[in-house]
């Protein structure tokens, strides 16, 4: 006899939501649900398992030792079952009407407009939105599965990405900063000033990554109020090097001389959180992506040699 599962998956999003919220109360207002009904489902759970999967402490729920392990195993599943369903709606739908890439903010933007433009006019209509990310916001993306493509920092356990680019960071000041003219400063007298710090887009953000030992930080958008803030001569700020050329070529801003790690080296890469459920259309923009550096590529090559020829 074919088995019938007791329990159901809206159960174990439920329970899931519960815990990811921190309770009944929290989980009831992001489900839009009422709080009575969830309290009923996750009941009825642990009635058809036999199991204790919460204790309640207070206002909170608390997971038991069985709890986790169940709870782990299911978030497998209901993912499983996002993912059957974004499979049936792509073939369904064949080529997507949309396509979603999450770009981290320090990656150069001119290689995806160029991919863009060959990507245009073999579109067919595809609305394209593009997503800045920062930090764990990109690694958020990838976990949550939110776009087709992703131009990450950091290519997260159990992905494979296509590497693109490598961004160099400097520390920058205004040209009326007091240290613009210093020729050299070690990171404890850094650590000293204010730092300007672009904000991490991710909606639980944690400090992995970056040089954060400032006490005093201003934190921003984007690299370009960043710098706005620069030129006024207050703080410093690892910035691209590709976004202040402008800026050192005008003498606006400066580069710190620090007398060790003066830069920090961020590869970059493609990748997407599903790729066996990529549309054809992702697929293409994510060839023409790759094209436009292979393209980039060429050039430089070409540049070296008719240099050295020279």
């Amino acid at each position: 006899m074919p088995y019938r599962p007791k329990t159901t998956i809206e159960q174990w999003r439920i329970l899931q939501a519960v815990v990811d919220a921190g309770g009944y109360a929290q989980a009831a207002d992001l489900l839009n649900k009422s709080q009575s009904s969830l309290n009923h489902a996750v009941a009825k759970l642990q009635s058809m398992l036999g199991v204790e999967l919460l204790e309640v402490k207070g206002r909170k729920a608390f997971l038991t030792e069985a709890g986790e392990v169940m709870l782990r195993r299911s978030r497998m599943v209901t993912q499983q079952i996002e993912d059957l369903e974004r499979l049936a709606d792509t073939i369904d739908k064949g080529w997507e009407p949309e396509i979603r890439i999450a770009v981290e903010l320090a990656y150069p933007k001119h290689y995806l407009y160029q991919a863009l433009l060959k990507f245009y006019p073999q579109s067919r209509g595809s609305r394209v939105q593009i997503i800045d990310s920062v930090l764990t916001g990109t690694a958020e993306i990838i976990r949550d599965k939110s776009a087709d493509l992703v131009i990450s920092g950091q290519v997260p356990k159990g992905h494979l990405g296509e590497p693109l680019y490598v961004t160099r960071f400097i520390p920058v000041v205004g040209s009326k900063h007091p240290l613009a003219d210093h020729s050299k400063l070690d990171l404890a007298e850094l650590s000293q000033q204010l730092q300007i710090v672009i904000r991490d887009t991710a909606q639980k953000p944690q400090e992995q990554g970056g040089w954060l030992k400032s006490e005093q930080r201003w934190t921003v958008d984007n690299f370009y109020e960043a710098i706005e803030i620069l030129q006024l001569g207050l703080g410093f700020c690892w910035l691209p090097d590709y976004t202040v050329q402008a800026g050192l070529k005008d003498g606006s801003l400066k580069v710190l001389q620090l007398g060790s790690g003066g830069e920090k080296l961020a590869p970059m890469a493609l990748l997407s959180p599903y790729e066996e459920q990529l549309g054809p259309g992702s697929k293409l923009l994510r060839q023409c992506l790759l094209a436009a550096h292979q393209t980039e590529q060429n050039r430089e090559n070409l540049c070296t040699i008719n240099s050295s020829g020279t």
